[in-house]
């Protein structure tokens, strides 16, 4: 008899075919063991197969149901059975093989619904028929076929398309945790496609949440096995995602790269972030939140590479005349004793110095105060009203102006569809 690898947990449907049972068990050695049965059956599994067992499974049980042949009340007793049966025996998913050899067309269908989520294998003996595939079994007078497939192999596709739209709408996480359950799932050689997309999910989310590096790093893995992937086929649609992952790549390897203590390609990285808050996301609050932090980067960005002046620890000596004596009267950290320049007054500074980007902010000022006014009054500024969209855009598109930024210089995360 051929040996497999030993299993997690076998699940056999049962009716009368001892020899097929006792065939199946022995050649996958389960380390846990259920029989789903007619009542009927159970004196035939504790006669007929039990002893005939070479290694006894470490843990067994049965799931009784009525009537095996009726589909209604064989799939209510199996859904209120089998999951709480593999939880108690810590069956992750992918460690499930089904044997549907005895099965009756109800009980197969029930038991398939039911322990799809953790089933990696089907298998089944089958009467040999001309072109019939797989090994040839010899169990008393009869000569079988021992075929197995494994369903998530097509529903891996199904399943894949539902991560792709959580990863679409910003849920990185929630798409990491889909694509890494089919990979555990899959058959092995699609292992590697799942977790390259696994991978980009979770580089995304680690970027969102301005984990720079370790997106980097996760990025550029995603990118070689995405790129190997569609080199030997892949979903359609493939190809066209490894342009922008790799674009992405390049910009978090020139941030992460940069040794400057203020960083040039945060401010950039700060305004697409927001833009993905607000369409994306729909969190207006967020989005308004990143877009002032961003204004604010762009003008530290400024204050020290232009000027060598840094906003959080600013030596009122360093500032405009006029500005010095504000800077000592208000800006003082009683706690630390350092000077630090609030949001305007950063571009008033840059503003007294000659600087551009600072003359720019007070052109366009009497435009940015009722917009940075409705920042400060949101629930995540420091009031008490929700912040609308339009307000959002609107700052947004002046920051763009001020900034001098344009808008396919900022980075944009990709869409799949696959």
């Amino acid at each position: 008899m051929a040996q497999d690898q030993s299993i997690k947990t076998l699940v056999i449907a049962f009716v009368d075919d001892a020899a097929a049972a006792v065939y199946s068990i022995n050649r996958l050695n389960p380390d846990t063991l259920c029989f789903v049965l007619p009542e009927e059956s159970k004196a035939l599994v504790e006669a007929g197969v039990q002893p005939k067992i070479q290694q006894m499974p470490r843990r067994w049980d049965w799931i009784v149901v009525a009537d095996a042949t009726e589909f209604p009340s064989t799939y209510q007793t199996i859904a209120r059975s089998l999951p709480d049966l593999l939880r108690t025996w810590e069956v992750q998913p992918g460690e499930l093989v089904l044997d549907l050899s005895g099965a009756t067309a109800a009980m197969a269908g029930a038991l398939t619904l039911v322990a799809l989520p953790w089933t990696s294998r089907v298998v089944e003996l089958v009467p040999t028929r001309e072109g019939s595939e797989g090994d040839r079994v010899e169990l008393g007078s009869k000569t079988l076929v021992w075929t197995q497939t494994n369903p998530w192999d097509e529903q891996g596709t199904v399943s894949r398309r539902e991560g792709c739209e959580l990863f679409n709408r910003g849920l990185f996480h929630a798409a990491a945790k889909m694509f890494r359950d089919i990979e555990l799932r899959v058959s092995g050689g699609q292992k590697p496609l799942y977790r390259a997309f696994t991978d980009l999910a979770e580089g995304y989310e680690l970027w969102e949440r301005f984990h720079y590096r370790q997106a980097w790093d996760k990025l550029k893995t995603a990118a070689k096995a995405l790129e190997m992937a569609s080199l030997w086929g892949g979903p359609p649609g493939l190809k066209a995602v490894v342009s922008p992952v790799k674009a992405n790549a390049g910009f978090l390897e020139k941030l992460v790269l940069d040794p400057a203590e203020v960083k040039d390609f945060v401010p950039l990285d700060l305004l697409a972030h927001a833009h993905r808050k607000l369409l994306a996301g729909r969190d207006p609050e967020a989005a308004m939140t990143a877009l002032v932090r961003g204004l604010e980067a762009f003008a530290q960005v400024r204050l020290y590479k232009s000027h060598k002046i840094k906003s959080w620890d600013v030596s009122p000596e360093q500032l405009p005349q006029g500005l010095q004596e504000t800077c000592r009267a208000c800006y003082l950290e009683d706690i630390d004793g350092k000077y630090k320049l609030p949001l305007q007054a950063q571009f008033r500074v840059l503003a007294g110095l000659g600087d551009q980007l600072g003359q720019a902010f007070l052109r366009e000022w009497p435009k940015m105060k009722p917009l940075l006014d409705a920042a400060n009054h949101a629930v995540l500024g420091h009031g008490f009203e929700p912040i609308k969209s339009e307000r959002v855009q609107q700052l947004y598109d002046v920051v763009i102006k001020l900034s001098g930024v344009s808008e396919t210089s900022l980075p944009k995360f990709p869409v799949l569809n696959l």
